[in-house]
Order: structure tokens, then C-alpha cells, then sequence
């Protein structure tokens, strides 16, 4: 099966101009958010794998949402595109405020030219009903998409990373977004310590029966200043090679439901404090090696997908 942009899964960027009708470019943002596993509701400490700007190393510059839209829309060259843009809120838990405020804060980025919409990165427990009512509110007017961090299903590795919620919480958080016609993105994490091949794949197979429209998947970065780090040089564990990486993600593909967007195949990790693995600063290597291997098998999204998957936890 070959997607309207000739790839063999269903992309970003073909669900984008399928949408927009041109290229659609996000631009991450920093709104001064923390997390419930940062300020002591949780924890302190927060995941084990999160960097200290909360995921959000990407973010533009600029004090103001405003601020930092313009200055992203300066850094994106597309010759000969007149590309739109969605505001990507991207560090810390972006729904861990008063709703007034993030109220504003949305509206902020709406109000800019060429702003098509807006993209959450947020927590499943971090939904109250006052929240999800103006969610559905923006929703009705524009395009709305909420992410939410999975990374795994199985219990060692959710305990191990600190995630701080279970699965029941996360599958409700789904199902109310879904019921609001919202549009949800998945983020997985590929090697977390100890998780085989087929604890990767039960996860997939459990978000092909939940009402999800995209996902992310992550390659596990080892960063410094991260408790991660601490396990890394102690021995506890090893990142993937490329090689086995490449397996993971073709075999992910494979059996990932043909209608989900994959939003990113690999991740970038701030180059500068990545420990490992080393060879993921080579982004366009690896995704070079995943387009030839999914060639080499004949392989595209869905060809291994059954409803009636099981799965492992």
C-alpha cells in the first residue's frame, strides 16, 4: 500500500496537505508550564527520561507565545512554499493551568497570521472537565490536536520511568477526547530498558484498538543531567544500534492500524547532552536506513495489523 506522497505508511506531512492543502509546519513553543511530576503533586523528580527543559529543547525564542511564533516562522525556509503553521505547545504538561489561562494562552497563538492551528502536548491525568470543555471549544473552530504520553503500556517500564499514571487513566483520557471529536497523537518510546521487541509491539497493538488518530515514535535518548544517565553509566541497560532500531520500526509499521498518522519515525535529541545512542544525531541516516529496509521487505503500514491482536503487558 503507497500513500498520496509515496510512502509505504501514512505521513505527517501527507495527513497535513491532505488537511491544509499546503505544507503545514509546527513551531514549538515554551508557555511556562511545569508538570504534576515536577512541583510535588506526583513527584519531584520527573520521568526519568525527560530533560530539564521539560521536552521542549526545540522551543523558538522569544518571552511572549506571540514572541515565539514570529521568531520560529523567521527559522523555516521553504523555497518557493508559502507554508501555514500550527503552535505546538510543546514543554512541561500544557493543560497543568487554571483554564482562564489557557484560555489565553491558545487564543494568543490563534491570533497570529498564518496560524492554522494548535497542537497540546499534555498528560492523560491532566484533563479535569473545565479543560476538556474548552478543548471541544476550540475544536468546533479550528484545527485542534492533543498529544498525549504514552511510552509504554507494561508495568516494569511504567514504574521504572516514572510516569505516574496507569493505563486506565490514559485510556480515559482518550475516550473523552474522542468523544469530543478531538484529535489525539500517541508518543511511544522504542528501548526503553529491558522491553523486548514484543513488549514494543503489544504496544502498538494496544493503540490500534483505542480511537487514536496519530502517533510518535521516539528512540529512546539517554541525556545528560537525567537520572536515566546515572542508569546508563552504571551498566543497567544499552540504547539500540541502528540497526536494531531500523527492526523495531519497520516491525512497528508493519503492524500499525493502516489509518494512524505517524507523526515521527526516530526523534531528535538535543545533540549537545546526548549520551546515546550517538548515532541518532544522524537523522537523516536513519531515516534513509528505515525507507530502504521497508523497501527491502515490501513492507508498508498495516500489513501485519489484526483486529484481533494480543497483547502482552
Amino acid at each position: 500500500m503507497i500513500y498520496s506522497d509515496g510512502k509505504p505508511y501514512y505521513s505527517l506531512n501527507c495527513a497535513y496537505k491532505e488537511r491544509f492543502h499546503r505544507k503545514a509546519v509546527k513551531i514549538s513553543l515554551d508557555a511556562g508550564f511545569t508538570c504534576p511530576n515536577r512541583d510535588g503533586t506526583i513527584d519531584t523528580r520527573g520521568c526519568i527520561f525527560c530533560s530539564e527543559k521539560g521536552s521542549g529543547d526545540f522551543t523558538a525564542k522569544g518571552n511572549s507565545i506571540v514572541e515565539q511564533i514570529e521568531n520560529g516562522k523567521k527559522l523555516q525556509k521553504w523555497q518557493g512554499q508559502s507554508p501555514c503553521y500550527i503552535a505546538y505547545f510543546q514543554s512541561f504538561t500544557n493543560t497543568y493551568a487554571p483554564v482562564l489561562k489557557l484560555k489565553s494562552l491558545y487564543e494568543q497563538a490563534l491570533s497570529c497570521n498564518d496560524i492554522v492551528g494548535i497542537s497540546i502536548a499534555t498528560r492523560p491525568d491532566c484533563l479535569e472537565k473545565d479543560t476538556l470543555s474548552l478543548l471541544s471549544e476550540i475544536n468546533q473552530k479550528t484545527y485542534l490536536c492533543v498529544e498525549l504520553g504514552l511510552q509504554t503500556i507494561h508495568d516494569f517500564s511504567i514504574k521504572f520511568i516514572r510516569r505516574g499514571y496507569q493505563n486506565d487513566i490514559f485510556e480515559k483520557a482518550v475516550y473523552h477526547l474522542s468523544q469530543n471529536n478531538i484529535e489525539i497523537v500517541v508518543h511511544i518510546i522504542l528501548g526503553l530498558p529491558h522491553e523486548t521487541k514484543q513488549h514494543m509491539l503489544s504496544t502498538i497493538h494496544y493503540i490500534n484498538q483505542l480511537p487514536i488518530n496519530g502517533v510518535k515514535l521516539q528512540l529512546l535518548h539517554v541525556l545528560k543531567d537525567t537520572d536515566l544517565a546515572e542508569y546508563y553509566y552504571n551498566g543497567y541497560f544499552n540504547t539500540l544500534s541502528l540497526t536494531e532500531y531500523v527492526d523495531i520500526v519497520c516491525d512497528c509499521i508493519e503492524y500499525l492500524r493502516p489509518d494512524i498518522v505517524i507523526h515521527r519515525l526516530t526523534g531528535d535529541g538535543n545533540s549537545e547532552k546526548l549520551i546515546a545512542p550517538l548515532w541518532s544525531k544522524q537523522k537523516r541516516l536513519v531515516l534513509n536506513t528505515i525507507h530502504k529496509t521497508l523497501k527491502q521487505r515490501n513492507s508498508f503500514q498495516g500489513k501485519k495489523y489484526q483486529t484481533n491482536e494480543k497483547i502482552i503487558k
